[in-house]
């Protein structure tokens, strides 16, 4: 190749910045399609609504339910309810972290008090939290307690499940260096144990923010007097249907943001080391 016909090549290349933008577009477009179905299954419904093919009384078309999410978002009622739902998830979710990833590292690494407290652990989790709604109703009475009871309850396992197996596969070479240096325990947990555990915590916490999101919605059609539960409780009551899916809307949405922001807190915090040849 002469050199005119480098500096052909050269200035007919994209520059970096250009070719990033279209690497970003590109792979837009490739995300795009996978979400193609959603449309479609939207036009299919409201057609199907609009031609009798659905009973548009049990399957609202979406365009009702856009209006009822409008009406409901005009009035504040919508808001004063979801605003009332993730107080009471990120009250709940902190006492379930809290409580889930200190057990959790605990039993991890003293082997012989785990024997006594992994049992009881493993007896308590296969209840369903909807069981416990009356009780958490007796001991709290009505209003938030009650859900932030339930909520800790249903996002406190997967926490300290992902917490105690981060805590048992450290490896133990972290262990004896540790010793080695004459590390002190506080040391050891902020250097060593919480880094090497890190992702399991955050896993955990990740799972456990989806069920205690499951649980306030349980929670709230029975036992709260707001919230996106109690909301839908209040539409169905009344017979209607577009503000009951208009509040399963909301919720599915809800629980898609948190998710996202928690693998976002993910790859902020678990930085992956460099490769090494």
């Amino acid at each position: 190749m002469s050199v005119s016909e480098i500096g052909n090549y050269s200035a007919d290349r994209p520059s970096d910045a250009a070719l990033s933008r279209w690497q970003i577009f590109e792979v837009g477009l490739v995300g795009a399609k996978y979400l193609l179905p959603i449309p479609v299954l939207l036009i299919a419904w409201e057609l199907g609504a609009r031609f009798g093919l659905i009973n548009a009384n049990l399957f609202p078309p979406p365009t009702a339910i856009a209006r009822a999410l409008s009406d409901l978002a005009s009035t504040g009622m919508l808001w004063r309810d979801v605003s009332a739902s993730i107080i009471r998830v990120s009250v709940g979710f902190s006492i379930a972290a809290a409580l889930g990833i200190s057990l959790g590292l605990l039993l991890g690494r003293l082997t012989a008090l785990a024997r006594y407290v992994l049992p009881l652990v493993e007896l308590i989790r296969p209840i369903s939290v909807i069981a416990w709604i009356p009780i958490a109703i007796l001991w709290f009475g009505l209003g938030d307690k009650p859900s932030w009871f339930l909520i800790a309850l249903g996002a406190f396992f997967p926490i300290f499940t992902n917490a105690y197996d981060g805590a048992r596969s450290l490896a133990k070479v972290y262990v004896r260096v540790a010793r080695c240096f004459g590390a002190p325990r506080w040391l050891f947990i902020r250097q060593v144990l919480i880094p090497a555990t890190l992702p399991h915590i955050m896993t955990g916490l990740r799972i456990g923010l989806g069920t205690g999101w499951t649980c306030v919605i349980a929670a709230e059609l029975i036992s709260a007097t707001s919230g996106l539960g109690y909301m839908i409780q209040l539409a169905r009551t009344t017979i209607e249907t577009e503000k009951v899916l208009a509040g399963m809307v909301v919720i599915g949405l809800i629980g898609f943001a948190m998710n996202a922001l928690m693998l976002l807190a993910e790859r902020v915090l678990l930085v992956k080391e460099p490769e090494t040849n």
